[in-house]
């Protein structure tokens, strides 16, 4: 589509159109979602990425974008609400540039289609179980589903070639894994919560040091693939359905982010 068949639209409407699709009402969360600095009124062209960092933030300016839609924003639960440093750095480049910030966080992850977790899944090639009990972890965030049987070996080269990540894994290579228990980021406190549901494996972003020995002592896999690489993918899906229902122009930037 060309620059000048985007339309722009009320920033009200995409307020409207995003808690609609994601419901922030739903969850408990440790930051507020939604819009969390106000720009401009109208939007034409979003910018869709993981964390507001001040890279993110130039590059969406250097696009002319007049809304950034992020996963991890700029307030969070225990902050002490000063602005100075770089809190002051990128506050002062959205307002400078009239750029709407967007953040949803826990939504984000849940959403059946464009959440982090779904969209981990399509990624990958996992098929995640229908019901209320295909659901375990904090607020029912993590997934519960099925790959093509294969060896934790075989699993893991899978995830490191789609992800460009190599993963770690805890876990006996040659094990045969077919059922699998998924939450992207930082959800490896959901271990034990997949283990208690039946899992082959349990993927997540990060591994902290209590779950190397679960993993060891009951035999059921750790894989650890990395919390940005888990959740570049649900912005990017929401930015691209808003785009599709408003007319916008739609811009995904990856920030690359070892952790």
């Amino acid at each position: 589509m060309e620059s000048g068949l985007y339309r722009a639209s009320p920033r009200s409407e995409v307020v409207a159109r995003l808690e609609g699709l994601l419901m922030p009402a739903l969850f408990k969360d440790y930051g507020p979602n939604g819009l969390q600095v106000e720009g401009g009124a109208e939007v034409r062209h979003v910018v869709t990425g993981v964390t507001a960092s001040l890279a993110l933030i130039q590059a969406a300016i250097a696009q002319g974008a007049d809304m950034l839609l992020v996963h991890h924003g700029l307030f969070w639960r225990g902050q002490d609400g000063r602005v100075t440093g770089w809190m002051k750095q990128r506050l002062a480049l959205l307002l400078a540039h009239d750029i709407n910030l967007f953040a949803y966080h826990l939504p984000l992850d849940a959403h059946p289609q464009v959440g982090n977790n779904a969209q981990l899944a399509r990624v990958l090639g996992w098929q995640w179980e229908d019901g209320p009990q295909a659901r375990f972890g904090e607020q029912r965030l993590g997934l519960l589903g099925r790959c093509a049987p294969t060896s934790l070996d075989e699993l893991a080269a899978h995830i490191g070639h789609r992800l460009q990540r190599v993963p770690t894994v805890v876990g006996e290579g040659q094990r045969r894994i077919s059922r699998l228990g998924w939450c992207t980021g930082g959800a490896q406190s959901y271990f034990e919560a997949a283990i208690a549901a039946g899992v082959d494996a349990f993927v997540t972003g990060e591994i902290s040091e209590p779950q190397a020995h679960l993993a060891r002592e009951t035999g059921v896999a750790f894989i650890a693939c990395g919390h940005h690489a888990t959740e570049r993918y649900g912005a990017q899906a929401t930015g691209a359905w808003l785009a599709a229902e408003l007319g916008l122009k739609h811009t995904h930037i990856d920030i690359d982010n070892p952790a």
